[in-house]
């Protein structure tokens, strides 16, 4: 109704317009005399005799004033500070003028003071009526409607970081903050910026009350076990979580209500980290060559992320994917000029690890003192599918690079590897495992022979990386379902990447040669609960057998070739502890180099037969442990193995 009628008003044409304020600018005279007039009888009355030529003569005077003036001039949804001006001006005019006029006529029954009230009555109604008209007129009942109909949030901590949340909120067109949630028992009940602040153990009841949505976490410092809490107690609640992008953001201004980000499972998952030790994380790189191969993966990237904060001289980029390498490097430059770092020199070098020649055209040209190998095929069913490339690559790719790093006279050699490596059962983890042994077994050489330093670092997945199931996860709950997961009972460890790649420079640095490192991951966690989690703080539920209403479906779909139901990270018993609380130092046994590259030379021979089922049986007796489950899957051997039917063979 009101909305029809603000649209009517604008619908007026220009003296229309003019004629309602002329109009209403007469009633506000009327009305403030006789509100003068109460005030001076001091009681509420009704103008009496004369008292009514006062009412008569003040729209009188007033009107012809404010249109010299140029009152009406002024478009009322656009008017400022420079009508407010010119509105008070013409109202001294007519409180002169008023005054005079009732001094000069002395009727009986006006009071004298009546020119003296009246007028700074006037310039409130008329005032208000300006700025009401600019509200309603230029949208402003609009957007408070709109306002109060987003989805409404409450921000869990008032502390500073929750201010400056609440701060940028204020005009957001996204969502409206309808209070806080704090720990701290002297906070509950109190306001700030006119939000209350609750106890978290009422946002069940506050859910249902305020219609919340959303709970945005502004706790920046907690203890990672105190937000597990928090985040149970959300879950229980059915609301969606969301955080904040960085406390620095906000308190530099940069951040706002927009940038908020899903709570990623890491959030869940991550554990309190372990600072980095300053000697260790730049032994091996401050004002040094460092190349990274594999340099546009998830491991990769974040490692050249890392690198750089320590100022190496040159970064070698080193990557197969054209638009990977171009990724990363770009990424680089915009975190160098974001973060005001020490200058770096990048270069992107497209290249395989495979390719001899063009590695050791690399490594002539830059000498570099550090190489961290991130460069392999990692995806288990995919390698287990194409077993003679995922070989290819992870294994003969490790030997090139590192024979040529031996030749190069480079000084540390860091491979990136994996849990699945440890009893392995597919060719992706017996792959990576027999690349370990080349590095132990190169190591094991007279340094004259081979002055390299090799290190291995061991450890789980990643989350968010391209293999992971986080981002699998994350896209299905966005599309509604259904999750899709091989096995109920499959459990993996997991890692952030910066807290993965951290490590790794870390454990590089404590190397003395043939180091196997196995990074502290946790404990295992169970798949299908990260699946849970995942739903449950998306604000959603998980439908199942008990709970056939809910929003999201978990559906089994079998173990993939390869796949365990579980992964270990050590082969042997007994990890050494280092310097470092998360890095465990693993002794694993391996064949001498004479014996080694002997197979080696044989596996190159079976690798150009493509004879999938002759390179499984060298893996086995190469690979302690390796024990394949199922039929050879390779795309290749079992296209070779189906009979062709109703094929025309042609002469040319």
């Amino acid at each position: 109704m009101i909305n029809k009628f603000v649209k009517l008003l604008l619908a007026l044409s220009r003296p229309a317009k003019r004629g309602v304020a002329l109009a209403v600018d007469a009633l506000l005279c009327a009305v403030t005399v006789w509100l003068a007039l109460c005030l001076r009888l001091e009681s509420w009355v009704l103008p009496m005799g004369n008292q009514w030529l006062a009412v008569g003569f003040s729209p009188l005077l007033a009107l012809p004033v404010f249109m010299v003036s140029g009152l009406y001039r002024a478009i009322f949804r656009y008017a400022g500070m420079a009508a407010l001006m010119t509105m008070t001006r013409a109202v001294l005019v007519y409180a002169v003028l008023y005054t005079a006029l009732l001094a000069l006529l002395a009727l009986p029954g006006i009071p004298r003071t009546l020119g003296l009230l009246q007028p700074p009555l006037l310039l409130l109604a008329v005032g208000a009526s300006r700025a009401l008209a600019r509200y309603w007129l230029s949208g402003g009942y609009l957007s408070q409607i709109k306002r109060n109909a987003l989805p409404k949030v409450l921000i869990y901590g008032a502390g500073a970081a929750g201010h400056q949340l609440a701060a940028a909120m204020a005009g957001s067109l996204e969502m409206r903050a309808v209070g806080f949630l704090d720990d701290d028992i002297s906070l509950h009940g109190q306001e700030i910026k006119g939000l209350r602040i609750y106890n978290p153990s009422q946002l069940p009841e506050l859910v249902v009350r305020l219609a919340v949505r959303d709970v945005l976490l502004a706790i920046p410092s907690v203890s990672r076990q105190r937000r597990n809490e928090i985040l149970t107690l959300t879950r229980q609640a059915h609301v969606r979580v969301r955080t904040l992008p960085g406390l620095m953001d906000l308190a530099q201004g940069h951040g706002h209500a927009s940038d908020l980000r899903e709570l990623d499972i890491e959030d869940l998952l991550g554990r309190d980290a372990v600072p980095p030790h300053a000697a260790l994380f730049g032994k091996n790189i401050q004002g040094k060559v460092v190349l990274v191969t594999g340099a546009g993966g998830s491991i990769g990237s974040e490692l050249c992320r890392q690198i750089i904060k320590s100022a190496p001289a040159k970064l070698l980029l080193l990557e197969l994917s054209e638009f990977a390498l171009y990724t990363v490097h770009q990424d680089l430059l915009q975190l160098l000029a974001d973060q005001k770092l020490h200058p770096v020199e990048l270069l992107p070098l497209l290249a395989s690890v495979r390719d001899e020649d063009r590695m050791r055209e690399i490594m002539r040209t830059w000498q570099p003192h550090t190489i961290y190998h991130a460069a392999a095929y990692k995806h288990v069913p995919m390698v287990e599918h194409n077993p003679v490339e995922g070989v290819k690559n992870n294994v003969l790719g490790t030997w090139i690079t590192a024979k040529i790093a031996a030749e190069q006279g480079v000084s540390d050699f860091v491979l990136i590897s994996t849990d699945k490596a440890v009893r392995p059962t597919n060719i992706m983890g017996t792959s990576k495992r027999l690349a370990e042994m080349v590095l132990q077994a190169l190591a094991s050489v007279s340094p004259q022979v081979c002055p390299t330093r090799f290190a291995m670092v061991r450890f789980g997945n990643v989350l968010g990386s391209s293999g992971s199931v986080v981002p699998l996860f994350r896209k299905q709950v966005r599309d509604g379902g259904p999750i899709t997961l091989t096995h109920a009972d499959i459990t993996r460890y997991f890692m952030t990447i910066p807290e993965a790649a951290q490590l790794v420079i870390q454990a590089g640095a404590m190397a003395h040669g043939g180091d196997v490192f196995v990074l502290d991951m946790g404990e295992p966690v169970r798949i299908i609960d990260l699946a849970r989690s995942m739903v449950e703080l998306s604000g959603l539920s998980v439908r199942d057998a008990a709970h056939p209403e809910g929003d999201i479906e978990i559906q089994i779909t079998g173990l993939r070739p390869g796949e365990k139901l579980y992964e270990e990270l050590l082969i042997g018993d007994n990890p050494l502890p280092t310097l470092h609380p998360r890095i465990m130092k693993a002794h694993e046994d391996f064949l001498p180099w004479s014996e080694l590259s002997v197979q080696l030379q044989v596996l190159i021979t079976v690798l150009n037969t493509h004879d999938v089922t002759a390179l499984r049986t060298l893996l086995k007796a190469l690979v302690p442990g390796y024990q394949p489950e199922g039929e050879v899957v390779d795309w290749v051997h079992l296209a070779s193995q189906t009979p062709l039917k109703d094929v025309n063979h042609k002469k040319i």
